[in-house]
């Protein structure tokens, strides 16, 4: 069997150091433009995996035979049921059609919450099959660590916020989670809008803290006050487990206290935003007469509630094809810098904010 081409290796043949080679391929840090193309030519031209990888990429959408060169199983752990996760379905589906191709097989654990809170993992788990991992709606802190020390490639596909503290050393997908945010509060300045809130426990995972910075960072930026009384940023008895009903209740309490509403509310996702919908018309306050909304993930709810919800779309496909690339290329070079991606996302207004 032909010996695996290494960073190492080109970096010998180029007479250039390992650390230039990394930043090359992994498209970080100031280098010239014709030391990256010389780099890329030279892996490539050596048959480095990553880039064996997105040749097989290509073909496929050229309508090519994908070869099967994958051993072994990816393992998907996820908390959440699969259907109920807005934009993760169809990426899951991506994911896998593209994980076949490669001849793995995919098998997905949901995890159980005394599982979580035992650090045990799911019974039918055999490591000595696993390939690679790739983690969704995982955010416990502590389970991640644990499945991180399992020493297998792993993708976390969001994650939990580590704050100050160093981030496990693994590769991390999200959508981005800024971009979208930051144009709505300048649409709504723009539109005469000035007091603006955000509705979402920002420290449930990365994603939502990412959401809730934007919005502040876009107010900092048009010069803005951020008021804490217009945001409803945590959850009942710090959130641990609580259930939909339970954040529902938590809501009505903190809405009922405000002395005046914002002009504005965006939430952390739709299933937030779908729930102050609810509890604004039991208060009697209609959207978008009295205030406006904005959630974020494009669910299929968003768009048959009335009115229908302003939110930010994830291109789904684009994410799970991303999760392919970063999970077989760590397979199959677990050398490789860590790498962290943010997929495009899509700003779209309807009816919940007049348009």
């Amino acid at each position: 069997m032909a010996r695996r081409v290494t960073t190492q290796d080109i970096a010998e043949a180029l007479g250039v150091s390992r650390n230039t080679v990394s930043k090359a391929i992994n498209n970080t840090g100031n280098l010239a433009d014709a030391t990256r193309k010389k780099v890329l030519k030279k892996a490539k031209e050596m048959g480095y995996k990553q880039f064996s990888y997105m040749d097989i990429a290509d073909a496929g959408r050229q309508g090519e035979r994908i070869p099967a060169t994958g051993t072994g199983e990816i393992v998907l752990f996820t908390t959440g049921f699969i259907g109920n996760m807005h934009f993760v379905s169809t990426m899951i589906d991506k994911f896998q059609s593209e994980i076949d191709q490669l001849g793995y097989s995919f098998t997905i654990y949901r995890v159980q919450r005394e599982e979580i809170e035992n650090l045990q993992l799911p019974r039918a788990y055999s490591s000595k099959k696993t390939a690679g991992i790739i983690c969704i709606e995982m955010f416990d802190r502590n389970y991640c660590s644990m499945l991180y020390s399992l020493n297998k490639p792993i993708l976390f596909v969001d994650s939990p916020v580590f704050g100050c503290d160093e981030p496990l050393r693994a590769d991390y997908l999200y959508m981005d989670n800024r971009s979208g945010i930051r144009h709505f509060v300048a649409e709504m300045v723009r539109r005469g809008k000035r007091q603006i809130g955000f509705i979402g426990e920002y420290l449930h995972c990365q994603s939502f803290y990412e959401r809730y910075m934007a919005y502040r960072d876009a107010l900092y930026f048009l010069g803005l006050s951020c008021k804490a009384e217009y945001s409803v940023i945590g959850n009942k008895d710090g959130g641990r487990n609580s259930d939909a009903a339970v954040y529902r209740e938590y809501l009505t309490e903190c809405l009922q206290k405000m002395d005046r509403m914002p002009e504005v509310f965006i939430c952390a996702n739709d299933f937030v935003a779908l729930e102050v919908l609810q509890v604004l018309k039991g208060m009697g306050i209609s959207v978008p007469e009295d205030v406006w909304l904005c959630g974020f993930d494009d669910s299929p709810e968003s768009r048959i509630v009335d009115p229908s919800l302003t939110t930010i779309h994830i291109h789904s496909q684009i994410m799970g094809l991303t999760a392919v690339q970063l999970l077989a290329t760590r397979i199959q070079d677990q050398s490789l810098n860590f790498r962290v991606v943010h997929t495009e996302t899509k700003l779209l207004y309807r009816k919940s904010t007049g348009d």
